[in-house]
């Protein structure tokens, strides 16, 4: 008899190969945990459910968040700290008061100011007044022209004297309210600079702050990953708590650092109720998509448990633990991509699995 060889064949027997060593693998695990006697009690656990999702392979670059508003609150005038209204850690509003320099020597020019501008106006007003008398005279030709110019020449110089002794009034007024250093933008207070009883100079730092509730995130992406990005991408960032936040691509600095071949990008960030919690230098994790998007079915990364090579979960079915082995791919965030072995809908363990036997009778204590 004619032998035939059909190469079509070979991948049939090798996926049937493959499917009778999974059952293989799965009896024999089953054998293993087999009760030895007496009846099994119901397992507390947690379940979640296998899905059908939208999958990107990432590359994840390490970053930080940095505060979009940090500086220094400086002193406006030169003087002496008088008092200080705001300690390391405290959180300040904008315009708050957080030092005051002393203000002897700013109340002493400013009642001096005051004076000269009472003056100024004195003299002003006289000049008015000689002006109109004399306005009378020469109709009558009782004083000549030359005379009464002259004296409107002189309340035009009274009258911009007066207006010099407002302006520094005006200008001892503001350095009086200089004399309040206030912060700059709402923020907490990250150092301090200087001591009551210190002399200032005009620029001198008081303290530094940064606005905590404005974070945004920044990484160094290569250089050649960089051309698959694009201003208001959005992609996931990981923080170190292991939480998954929407990060949006804010700006690419077109600049790059000759020693690492990278770039700086900047992300907004959606931190939600995780945001009191944060802080300026803090590590995190942005996911670089590298690949199209594609559909998968994943399961919660919690579900699978490792015997060896082998991946397996426990599938509840009418409150029943089902052990089946599973054949896994990429890992998307909290859950893995699951390539044989499960359909979306299937109830998986996440919580309880790691003493749970085949066949146990289950209590479900939540969905996830």
């Amino acid at each position: 008899m004619k032998r035939i060889n059909n190469s079509a064949d070979v991948p049939r027997s090798s996926f049937a190969i493959s499917a009778i060593a999974r059952v293989l693998i799965t009896l024999f695990v089953m054998l293993l945990w087999a009760p030895r006697g007496g009846a099994q009690q119901a397992a507390l656990v947690s379940i979640d459910v296998v899905r059908k999702q939208a999958f990107t392979q990432t590359l994840p670059i390490t970053g930080r968040l940095l505060a979009k508003q940090a500086g220094a609150a400086t002193a406006r005038i030169d003087g002496t700290v008088a008092a200080l209204h705001a300690q390391v850690g405290d959180v300040v509003l904008r315009e708050q008061a957080l030092a005051t320099l002393d203000t002897a020597t700013l109340e002493l020019q400013r009642a001096l100011a005051a004076a000269r501008l009472q003056t100024s106006q004195a003299q002003l007003a006289l000049a008015e007044q000689r002006v109109q008398r004399l306005h009378g005279l020469t109709a009558s030709a009782a004083i000549s022209q030359a005379a009464y110019d002259d004296a409107k020449q002189q309340r035009n110089i009274a009258a911009a004297r007066e207006q010099e002794a407002q302006a520094t009034l005006g200008l001892a007024e503001l350095e009086m309210g200089y004399a309040e250093i206030t912060a700059p933008f709402a923020g907490v207070v990250t150092e301090r600079l200087t001591e009551v009883g210190s002399y200032l100079k005009r620029g001198d730092a008081v303290l530094r702050l940064l606005s905590a509730q404005q974070l945004e995130a920044e990484a160094d992406i290569p250089s050649h990953r960089v051309g698959g990005l694009a201003v208001g991408d959005i992609m996931e960032m990981q923080l170190e708590n292991g939480s998954l936040h929407q990060a949006t691509v804010r700006a690419i600095v077109a600049e790059e650092a000759p020693a690492t071949r990278t770039r700086r990008v900047r992300f907004h960030a959606n931190f939600g109720a995780a945001a009191g919690s944060l802080a300026a230098g803090q590590s995190l994790r942005i996911l670089i998509p590298l690949s199209a998007k594609r559909d998968i079915v994943s399961v919660h990364k919690d579900a699978v448990v490792q015997r060896g090579a082998d991946s397996i979960v426990f599938v509840v079915v009418d409150e029943i633990a089902m052990l089946r082995s599973v054949r896994i791919g990429e890992a998307s965030g909290g859950r893995v991509e699951v390539l044989d072995g499960l359909q979306p809908g299937d109830a998986v363990v996440v919580r309880g699995n790691e003493r749970l036997q085949p066949n146990q009778k289950v209590a479900i204590a939540n969905f996830q």
